[in-house]
């Protein structure tokens, strides 16, 4: 028998998450990127869908997947041959994540594909999506992610979890989504 639950309620218990890891770069993001002390190399750039950009004087650059502070070693090296001294200071910051994209399907009250801005754990994306519909099978959810070619299938039991009758989860039974994931609510 499926449990309806608010959506507030979903939202609450999904606030008390643990924070993600670090915000990994994903196609269709916009950085900001400085290099301190010459304003021409100052610039927000569009990750591409094949994961890179065009920076001046360094070429293209592979950015899907790796962390800004990653990104700035990357360009600083790049810019190397371009300086006698030191390469001055690079800052790569995310100005819009809008790569960051998973999609809810099925019972919920507002399927759909969402950028969050953040990342989210899975409860937290079934009440960005409104949360479940009155007779949605929690029991039974699904997310669904592309790995290389083949598409991997993660099992994720979410109605002991919304009656509230579990006292700690681990990371397991609450896995994050990630960008391309389709969480599906049977």
């Amino acid at each position: 028998m499926a449990v309806a639950v608010p959506a507030a309620s979903i939202a609450q218990q999904a606030s008390q998450a643990v924070p993600g890891p670090a915000y990994r770069i994903n196609p269709g993001d916009e950085l900001d990127i400085l290099v301190w002390g010459d304003e021409r190399l100052q610039r927000s750039v569009r990750v591409l869908p094949d994961g890179t950009f065009a920076f001046p004087l360094v070429g293209q650059v592979v950015a899907a997947g790796r962390l800004p502070a990653e990104l700035e070693r990357v360009i600083s090296t790049g810019l190397q041959p371009q300086y006698r001294g030191p390469v001055p200071q690079v800052t790569v910051s995310v100005k819009s994540p809008a790569g960051f994209q998973f999609s809810v399907v099925g019972k919920v009250r507002a399927p759909g594909t969402y950028t969050p801005g953040r990342y989210v754990n899975t409860l937290e994306a079934l009440a960005i999506a409104g949360g479940p519909t009155e007779f949605a099978q929690l029991g039974n959810v699904r997310i669904l992610r592309k790995s290389g070619q083949q598409v991997v299938t993660i099992r994720v039991r979410l109605n002991d979890t919304l009656r509230g009758e579990t006292s700690r989860l681990s990371a397991a039974e609450l896995p994050p989504i990630e960008s391309g994931d389709t969480l599906v609510v049977p």
